[in-house]
C-alpha cells in the first residue's frame, strides 16, 4: 500500500503537458500485472467503467488552451491537447495502480493495512462488513428476481412496480439477514473487530520491493530518463 500511495503521488507530481515524463511510469504495472498473473482483461474491464468520467475531467482542455506548445513537423500541437492526452494516461495510471493493489492483496488484507496504518477500527470494520453484505444481498436479489420469472405468467421484462416491491422485500430480508448475521458474531465473541486468520508479516522480500519500488519513482522522476533516451536517440541517428 505504501508503494502505491508514493505511485499515485509521483505520477500526480508531473507538470500537466509532461506526457514524456510519465512513459517510465508505465513499467511498474506492467511488471506487478505479469508478476501477479493478474488477467488484463479484468483490468482493461474496470478501467473502461470508469473511463467516461476521466474524459469528462479533460474533454474541454483543447476548446479553453489553444496556445501551441509543441510541433511536430508541419504539426502544431496546442497545449489544450497535450493536458487532455497527459489527464488520459494519468487515470490509466493511477487507476490500474489502485485496482493491481486490490486484485493482487485482497479486500480483507488490504483493510488489515488500513487499520495498521491508523484508520479508526469502527470504520475498517465498517468496510470489511460492507463488502461481504454486497454479494449477500446481490445473492438474495437474484433469488427473489428468480423466483418472480418462474411464478410469473408475463414473458419479458418485469414491470416498475413490481422492481418496487422487490426492492422493499429485499431491504426487509437484509435488514433480517444482517439482525441473525450480528448475533452470530456476537455469540462467537465478536467485539467490533475482524481479524485476519493469518496476520500478514513484514518479510526482507517486502522490504526490498519497497525500496526498488520507490527508488525507481524517485528517479523516473527527477532523472527524466525518457527525456534522455531521446536525446541520446536524437545524437545517435543524426
Amino acid at each position: 500500500m505504501a508503494v502505491t500511495a508514493a505511485y499515485l503521488v509521483t505520477v500526480v507530481s508531473f507538470p500537466k503537458h509532461d506526457i514524456a515524463g510519465l512513459t517510465p511510469l508505465l513499467l511498474y504495472p506492467v511488471l506487478l500485472i505479469a508478476a501477479g498473473r493478474i488477467p488484463l482483461k479484468v483490468i482493461a474491464r474496470y478501467l473502461l467503467l470508469a473511463a467516461p468520467f476521466a474524459l469528462m475531467v479533460g474533454v474541454f482542455n483543447p476548446l479553453l488552451d489553444r496556445a501551441v506548445a509543441l510541433r511536430l513537423g508541419s504539426v502544431a500541437i496546442s497545449g489544450g491537447w497535450l493536458s487532455f492526452i497527459s489527464i488520459i494516461i494519468r487515470f490509466v495510471l493511477t487507476a490500474s495502480a489502485a485496482l493491481i493493489l486490490l486484485a493482487g492483496t485482497g479486500f480483507g488484507p488490504l483493510c488489515y493495512a488500513l487499520g495498521r496504518l491508523g484508520m479508526p477500527r469502527l470504520l475498517v470494520t465498517q468496510f470489511l462488513l460492507l463488502y461481504r453484505f454486497i454479494f449477500i444481498i446481490a445473492e438474495e436479489g437474484v433469488r427473489m428476481t428468480r423466483a418472480w420469472m418462474l411464478r410469473s405468467r408475463r414473458a419479458g421484462n418485469m414491470p416498475l412496480r413490481v422492481w418496487g416491491s422487490l426492492a422493499g422485500h429485499l431491504l426487509l430480508r437484509a435488514y433480517d439477514r444482517g439482525e441473525r448475521v450480528h448475533a452470530a458474531m456476537r455469540a462467537r465473541g465478536f467485539d467490533g473487530t475482524l481479524r485476519p486468520l493469518l496476520p500478514p508479516r513484514w518479510r526482507w522480500f517486502d522490504a526490498a520491493f519497497v525500496f526498488i519500488s520507490v527508488g525507481y519513482f524517485v528517479f523516473a522522476r527527477l532523472a527524466h530518463p525518457a527525456e534522455v533516451l531521446g536525446r541520446l536517440t536524437l545524437a545517435v541517428l543524426q
